[in-house]
């Protein structure tokens, strides 16, 4: 009997120690949702926009389940992403990023600037940063809490006109650009370079055209532009309605014959899908990042995912654009957690806002696995990346014509025109 009692006291201590050390061994093996670092991300994956949306929502998280099971997350914590859609819908945005900042993630990401520029001034307001990976000069000049992940829609423009400046045209005088613009900041970005920089590049600029993400046809502008006899033809805008301006423009007897450019966010594969191969031949393009199949460091493994997670998106240079946004998101919080620890992005909150954006963003230096241009904060210039290069659809390929173009920085705010 005594040897019972014994074993029923000492069952009763044991179990008393384990529910006293129970809470310490919680603690130490705390799973891994309370050591991640929580960042916010939005694309445009359905509404107007998602053909280019789509694909980039696919990339941004493919690349962060990269880096949190082969890469081992960020100094052991794994990336913790809150992902919304915006559907292309500003109210929405406002709504997802007063939730990226009320769940207590540490920057967020956008994928347009058209959605960038619809919570700007909340983000500005609050020192939440921010970047976008397609961007506009109004997102951030002058340099507040939100930046660029590559050169911005004014870039595109000067890139695209010094070009056509310097191999295409061969007239005598000034060359008449017409310009077709999506209505929000990938159209309003190209117009504000062409104020700034037509008169030095000798190119007069015809009245602009605009239009809208779900427009069906654009024969009644388009019959305006051709009407004034134009020599070139420059469109800012996404790859739906760039392939109805460019469908309409072949059957007005515009093209071929004058010169079509486009900026970064309408010559994508999803262009030459919607429009037909055959209808936009010979167009040229500005674009930010490398093409699939370039010989950079980071090809392979994000080669490697997209065919295995999403192989309808490979050959979509807009995957490559946020598979190289997430890597950049690492990229901070890697650099932030060295200089300011973990204990401050993981409370959340101001305190790691301002960590990540003095330590972090404003200390990158980071080449991205030669995806796009390297990203290297400069003071007094938001743009991380700052290189372009020119394509040209061949054979219904988009195509590299030129190497790395660098894009000076152009001080918007000075023109007294500039935001209005």
């Amino acid at each position: 009997m005594k040897y019972k009692k014994w074993v029923v006291i000492a069952g009763v201590l044991c179990l008393a120690l384990m529910l006293a050390v129970l809470p310490l061994l919680g603690s130490a093996c705390a799973g891994p949702e309370e050591k991640t670092i929580k960042v916010g991300i939005s694309t445009p994956s359905t509404g107007p926009a998602a053909e280019k949306g789509a694909p980039m929502g696919h990339a941004n998280l493919d690349c962060i389940k990269y880096i949190n099971e082969e890469l081992g997350g960020v100094d052991g914590h794994p990336i913790e992403a809150v992902w919304l859609d915006n559907a292309y819908d500003a109210s929405k945005m406002v709504t997802n990023v007063k939730r990226f900042m009320d769940e207590g993630c540490v920057l967020f990401t956008t994928s347009s600037s058209k959605m960038m520029s619809s919570v700007m001034e909340i983000a500005n307001r609050d020192g939440f940063p921010g970047f976008a990976a397609f961007n506009a000069p109004v997102l951030h000049r002058p340099p507040q809490h939100i930046y660029g992940q590559m050169p911005d829609y004014g870039d595109d423009w000067v890139a695209f006109s010094r070009y056509y400046m310097e191999n295409i045209w061969k007239g005598s005088g000034k060359p008449k650009m017409a310009m077709h613009l999506l209505n929000n900041t990938t159209g309003y970005g190209a117009l504000d370079a062409a104020k700034a920089a037509a008169d030095e590049l000798g190119i007069e600029i015809l009245p602009p055209e605009e239009h809208a993400t779900d427009t069906i046809s654009e024969i009644e502008s388009l019959t305006r532009i051709k009407e004034q006899n134009p020599d070139v033809l420059y469109i800012s805008s996404t790859p739906a309605p760039t392939a109805v301006i460019i469908k309409n423009a072949v059957e007005l007897g515009m093209y071929p014959g004058v010169t079509i450019g486009l900026g970064h966010a309408g010559i994508t594969k999803a262009l030459v899908d919607i429009a037909g191969a055959d209808i936009v031949e010979g167009v040229y393009g500005v674009f930010p990042t490398v093409n699939w199949g370039d010989n950079v460091p980071g090809m392979a493994k994000m080669t490697e995912y997209c065919q295995n997670l999403h192989p309808d998106d490979y050959g979509n240079m807009d995957y490559i654009t946020s598979w190289a946004q997430s890597l950049i998101i690492a990229e901070i919080l890697r650099v932030a957690v060295a200089n300011a620890g973990y204990d401050v992005l993981a409370k959340g909150g101001e305190e790691a806002w301002q960590a990540v954006e003095t330590q972090g963003i404003q200390k990158l230096n980071y080449d991205v696995g030669g995806l796009h241009g390297p990203v290297i904060y400069t003071p007094g210039d938001n743009r991380l990346s700052k290189s372009v290069r020119l394509f040209q659809i061949q054979g219904g390929e988009i195509t590299p014509i030129t190497d790395w173009i660098e894009a000076p920085l152009v001080k918007y705010e000075e023109f007294d025109w500039f935001g209005q």
